[in-house]
This record gives structure tokens, sequence and C-alpha cells, in this order.
């Protein structure tokens, strides 16, 4: 991709950034998504720059061939998780393990699983009595609402009005909702909380696809309550390489034949 084309679509998705942001807005404000009472310190910007010539793609698949990552742009969904490629320029989203949450006509919101603060619960959700003495430490979801607070929770049964993810892991994205979970005291291995979001158009979201910028994972419990969550980008980026690898070598033998 050359520079003056890499810089208009930079400006085409810092806009569709905005125009999702506008949508997510409406359906956090009719979810009634609490805010914390943590001063926002970071200065995220509202879209990922793209610096890649990733390749994209993979063309004759064996039919039996079962790839743990995707890099189709069809398959995005709620219950999936994007993994930053290697060449991804910006800072911000750079090495960053993003699951997809909710993904409808208003906009993609996800949440960043690997981005650990050192800002307890107690601290953060101080309106909660339940989250009192809660020393576990909340995620930096994203670059958008910085203020906004949202959970994901490991429950063998639907929490009334949380949203389904995957499996078994639900959104929690309304104070009472928070107020009921908290006072069921979760454990941190099945309860996490994240400040703000990353948010994208559904067209914008496909398109960095395309470009090689994100690879699309299916969802797993343990990678979104990963107990390391600096080491979750290099093992995912791994299998994807190791996925490149396998392909190749199966080209390359197929072309021998």
């Amino acid at each position: 991709m050359s520079r003056r084309k890499l810089c208009l679509y930079a400006m085409l998705a810092t806009a569709l950034a905005f125009a999702a942001a506008e949508g997510l807005n409406r359906y956090i404000k009719k979810s009634g998504v609490p805010e914390t009472g943590v001063q926002e310190t970071n200065t995220w910007p509202s879209a990922s720059t793209l610096t890649t010539d990733f390749p994209v793609g993979i063309q004759a698949l064996p039919s039996g061939f079962l790839p743990v990552q995707s890099t189709n742009g069809k398959s995005l969904a709620a219950g999936k998780v994007l993994v930053a490629s290697r060449n991804l320029g910006d800072p911000h989203f750079a090495k960053t393990v993003i699951l997809l949450v909710h993904y409808d006509a208003l906009g993609v919101l996800g949440l960043v699983l690997n981005h650990r603060t050192d800002v307890p619960l107690s601290r953060a959700l101080d309106t909660l009595k339940a989250a009192k003495d809660r020393s576990d430490p909340v995620y930096l979801g994203g670059p958008l609402e910085t203020a906004a607070v949202f959970g994901l929770l490991q429950s063998p049964a639907k929490p009334e009005g949380a949203e389904h993810v995957f499996g078994g892991v639900y959104l929690i994205n309304s104070k009472p909702l928070f107020e009921q979970t908290m006072s069921a005291q979760p454990k941190p291995d099945v309860f996490h909380v994240y400040l703000g979001y990353a948010g994208w158009t559904q067209a914008q979201l496909r398109q960095e696809v395309e470009l090689g910028a994100w690879f699309i994972f299916p969802a797993e419990t343990g990678t979104v309550f990963n107990t390391d969550p600096e080491a979750l980008w290099p093992e995912m980026i791994r299998k994807t390489e190791m996925q490149y690898a396998e392909v190749h070598s199966y080209q390359a033998h197929a072309v021998g034949e």
C-alpha cells in the first residue's frame, strides 16, 4: 500500500470511528452503562492507524483444514477475538487482543483483554458497596469513553439483563447488573472489569481485517480470563504464524507433487 493511500485510509478510519462511537453511545446510553469515578488519564486516539502491507488471505486450503484463525471479514461477530498483526502501527493498538462483545448496525464494540492496570476494583467502582474490599485490578478496555465501565462474567446461567457474548461468558453493562454481580462476590478468574472500549463501524472493521491489521480467532474463556495478560498477544500471534507456516508447507508440498 502506498503512503498516500495509507494516509487517506487513516483519515477515513478516523471519520468512521467517530461514526461508530456515535452509534455505540446510543447503545451505551440505552443499556445504562455505569461510569467510574477514576479520572481519565489516557490519551488514546479514536481510531487505529494502519501501517501495514501484511499479506491477506490464504488460497487453496485443503478441504479438511480447520484454521485456528481467519482473515475473512465475513467471520466477524460478537464472540470473536481480534489479534493485532505485528505490523499494526498505532502504539495504542499494537500487540492488543480484543474480544468483540457487541456487533450490529449501531457499530462494533470490543474490549481489550491484555491491558491490565494497577487500579483496583474498589477504586474504579467506589460507588458500589460490594466492591469496597476488591483489590483485583481493572483493565483498560479501549480508547473510547474511558469513564464507562463494562464487565465480563463467566457464569453457568445467564444473569438477567446481561448480554450473551459466547459460551458461558456474558457482558455486564448496566449499574443494576454490576450491583447484582458484585454482591455475589465473583472470583477474579471469572469476572473482569474494563474502563472504556474499542469501537468501529462494521464496514470499517471489515476493511481493517481485509488490509491485514487483525486476525480473527474464536473466543475461549482461557483467553478472556487469562491470568497472564502480558503473555496473551505473543501466544496468539505465534498461533497465527504457525498457521501460516502449516498452510505454506501444505501448498509447497502440493506444488511439488
